[in-house]
């Protein structure tokens, strides 16, 4: 919070001066590919370099209208395993 007539100092909330953010604390945030399993690669940014995904917006059943079954995991065979069906 800035008052009238500050220039670079912060402000806390009763008046005083606080100190600046801490340098050297924060991770380093560039530029990074997002990569999903149907092949779209999209450029944003991000503390992590590349980063995979297995849905995205191109292939995800809410946004292109066409059901389709994900298996996560193996869930359903895991259950079937652990109640004997």
């Amino acid at each position: 919070m800035y008052q009238a007539g500050a220039t670079k100092e912060r402000l806390d909330p009763n008046g005083k001066e606080g100190e600046d953010m801490k340098e050297k604390i924060h991770p380093i945030y560039e530029q990074t590919t997002v990569t999903c399993a149907c092949g779209e690669i999209i450029l944003t940014a991000s503390t992590r370099k590349d980063i995979k995904v297995e849905i995205c917006s191109k292939c995800h059943p809410f946004y292109t209208g066409v059901q389709r079954f994900v298996d996560v995991g193996g869930r359903v065979d895991r259950f079937k395993k652990k109640y004997g069906m």
